[in-house]
């Protein structure tokens, strides 16, 4: 069932010892009398290829002189029905369907469009034209025409043309020329040249795009997404995002498809169904797979909690089995994690959001700020627009300012009349980014209990240079070395590993490709018994103290030997806190942006706010990289962070953290 020298990806296979005649009678007796065996169908149906029930339709109709689909449609019903009768018709046949239905009556179901055009290969984009045609009587490129406009209507028609060149060979000049080509018709140009975006994404070859899209990152220093949501709009900006997702891997396409059908409130029913009938017999193995690393649960659980009945049995038997269970490993999406390593190595440009103030005047900023809080009442408003819009050097100038011209403490005039979120948002601002890294540390050992999540977030993601300065800062403060405090309040391999991050003494130098592949050996031997050499002490021996280009060929070699992604052999083989510290500097080396991007999106979603993180993350990154998470947020999660902000935070803090952002993408 698969191409010829390729593994087969499918959940759904062949069935051995198949007898057409048989099946159409066991479906036949199934549906006899009053009521019908639903177990019986399903079991059956969901058992045998798409080839194998389209010979049962034809045995059905050569023993009993009826449809099978007719039959079915009558006996079942709702959700179950649709799965089943969609099982039945061959996947060309599938898709003509699906279109139909999206085109047809009031409105257009533009996101079913999407889908099946922007991710099916050439030959499956001529079969569903012909298929069309021969079930409908109608051509399917005029029926689109009629029902759509604009830019998003060129792009589908080009796309239905099923005319992507298909030529392996790749010439680099051709590769930089559209990278720069795409540039100058967005970026570069005075509103966008549309038509060189559907030329070069709509007909060039998918091997020859991924490198065009890794060539723009360098010469943009931002990923092609993220340009497509600046320069282009609505439903053509969406088919334009899912065309570049589906070069890049359509089984990550599909499990971000899947979890959106069904997360929140409500399942999308249509969608989960489309996608597990057509990818079944394609890369559900592979859509497991990425569904179970980047979501952290399996598909199979997902379908488990969000369905019921029948219509649930039939859903899980397509997905084919559990990758939350022991050993369930599908080695060939490890290829997408190898290439997710290659373009974290692209130097991207690190940006903050907030930036030294022209014509700054300190003693002019300390009198603006003695005045907001001068007299009955306080300006927050004035206090906002001077701290956030300073860099923290020279909100440190402002400090000494305001003492040599009040004899005052700024911080302590500030505690006083301040108050909540938002005299913790500024008095943090105030503090140079080391004292504030220290203080964070030590609000996180003081008292009952460790706040182990901000000892990892901290430690896993600051540079050496970083680090020194919070010892220096730590020790100042609390006259005690950091060290010694993480000691005594953490236990254990977590100790051992918070212990080596905080003496600063990471590698800095290049990649050693010898020693990367030695490494690589030791993280992947599982078999050493010697307890001095324990699997926890390895990836401490490692992961602490390797230069960060040196861990990205490390996982890169950890991929080749293994078929599995570093980050989930560690989900798999460790637990607890140790787990969680290898997997923070596991994603700060892949992309650090992205990492802090995650823990701002789960610090607001659901019900209430972890505002101590947010608060953190937006302090703390505000001068580094705060602009490029807000870039990865987007990617991410498909909402900016400046809406999210806005929408679960209120009053003054709102206003500050908005102004720290910097800007609505």
């Amino acid at each position: 069932m698969a191409p010829q020298g390729k593994v087969y990806r499918g959940s759904v296979k062949d069935f051995q010892g198949f007898d057409a005649n048989q099946d159409a009678e066991a479906l036949y007796n199934a549906m006899k009398g009053f009521g019908s065996d639903k177990e019986a169908i399903l079991d059956l149906i969901t058992s045998r290829s798409n080839k194998q029930r389209v010979e049962i339709c034809q045995a059905y109709k050569s023993l009993y002189g009826k449809d099978l689909i007719a039959d079915l449609k009558y006996e079942l019903t709702g959700k179950f029905e649709r799965l089943i009768v969609s099982l039945m018709r061959p996947p060309a046949y599938g898709d003509a369907k699906e279109i139909k239905d999206a085109i047809s009556g009031v409105g257009t179901d533009e996101k079913c469009l999407i889908e099946i055009l922007a991710s099916r290969t050439n030959q499956e984009i001529r079969d569903l034209v012909a298929a069309y045609k021969d079930a409908y009587g109608r051509d399917l490129e005029a029926d689109i025409v009629g029902d759509t406009s604009g830019h998003f209507k060129k792009m589908l028609v080009v796309l239905l043309q099923g005319a992507r060149e298909e030529d392996d060979v790749v010439s680099e000049d051709l590769v930089e020329q559209d990278a720069k080509d795409l540039l100058e018709a967005g970026e570069l140009k005075w509103g966008t040249d549309e038509a060189q975006f559907i030329f070069i994404l709509g007909r060039r070859s998918r091997q020859h795009l991924r490198l065009v899209f890794d060539e723009y990152l360098k010469i943009a220093g931002k990923p092609i997404e993220r340009s497509i949501r600046g320069e282009l709009s609505g439903d053509f900006e969406k088919l334009m995002l899912a065309v570049v997702k589906c070069i890049r891997s359509k089984a990550e396409y599909f499990a971000e498809r899947l979890y959106k059908a069904m997360k929140g409130l409500g399942t999308r029913d249509n969608t989960l169904i489309r996608i597990m009938v057509s990818r079944s017999e394609i890369d559900m193995l592979d859509i497991r797979e990425v569904f179970r690393t980047k979501y952290e649960k399996s598909l199979y659980n997902m379908i488990k909690e969000d369905t019921s009945g029948e219509y649930k049995k039939a859903l899980l038997k397509l997905c084919g089995g559990d990758d939350d269970a022991a050993g369930e490993f599908f080695p060939e999406a490890a290829q997408v994690a190898y290439r997710m390593w290659e373009l974290s190595a692209v130097k991207v440009e690190l940006r903050g959001t907030v930036q030294p103030a022209g014509d700054f005047n300190d003693d002019g900023d300390a009198q603006v700020l003695r005045k907001a809080m001068k007299g009955l009442g306080t300006d927050e408003g004035a206090i906002i627009e001077v701290v956030t819009k300073r860099s923290n050097a020279q909100r440190q100038q402002i400090i000494k300012a305001y003492k040599a011209h009040y004899g005052r403490d700024l911080l302590a005039d500030l505690k006083s009349e301040l108050s909540g979120s938002l005299a913790k948002l500024i008095l943090g601002l105030m503090l140079t980014p080391a004292q504030y890294d220290a203080k964070q540390l030590r609000k996180a050992v003081e008292g009952a209990g460790t706040d182990e999540s901000v000892l990892i977030e901290i430690m896993a993601t600051r540079n050496n240079q970083e680090i020194r300065a919070i010892n220096e800062a730590y020790q100042e403060a609390y006259h005690k070395s950091l060290e010694d405090d993480l000691s005594s309040d953490t236990s254990g391999h977590f100790k051992r590993i918070l212990v080596s991050l905080a003496l600063g003494n990471r590698d800095e130098g290049p990649e050693n490709l010898t020693q990367a592949h030695e490494d690589a050996k030791k993280l992947a031997d599982v078999s050493s018994n010697d307890s001095s050499d324990s699997l926890e002490t390895r990836f401490l021996s490692i992961l602490c103290t390797r230069s960060y280009p040196h861990l990205r060929r490390v996982f890169q070699e950890f991929i080749k030997m293994t078929n599995h992604d570093v980050e989930h052999a560690i989900k798999k083989r460790m637990s607890g806190d140790v787990r969680d510290a290898f997997v923070a500097i596991v994603r700060s080396v892949k992309n650090k942006p992205a990492f802090f991007a995650d823990k701002l999106y789960k610090s607001m979603k659901g019900a209430g706010t972890d505002e101590r993180t947010l608060t953190r993350i937006m302090i703390s990154r505000s001068e580094i990289d705060l602009f490029n998470i807000r870039g990865e947020f987007i990617d991410l999660f498909d909402k900016s962070l400046h809406h999210m902000i806005e929408k679960d935070t209120s009053g003054d803090y709102r206003k500050a953290l908005l102004a720290l952002c910097g800007g609505e993408d």
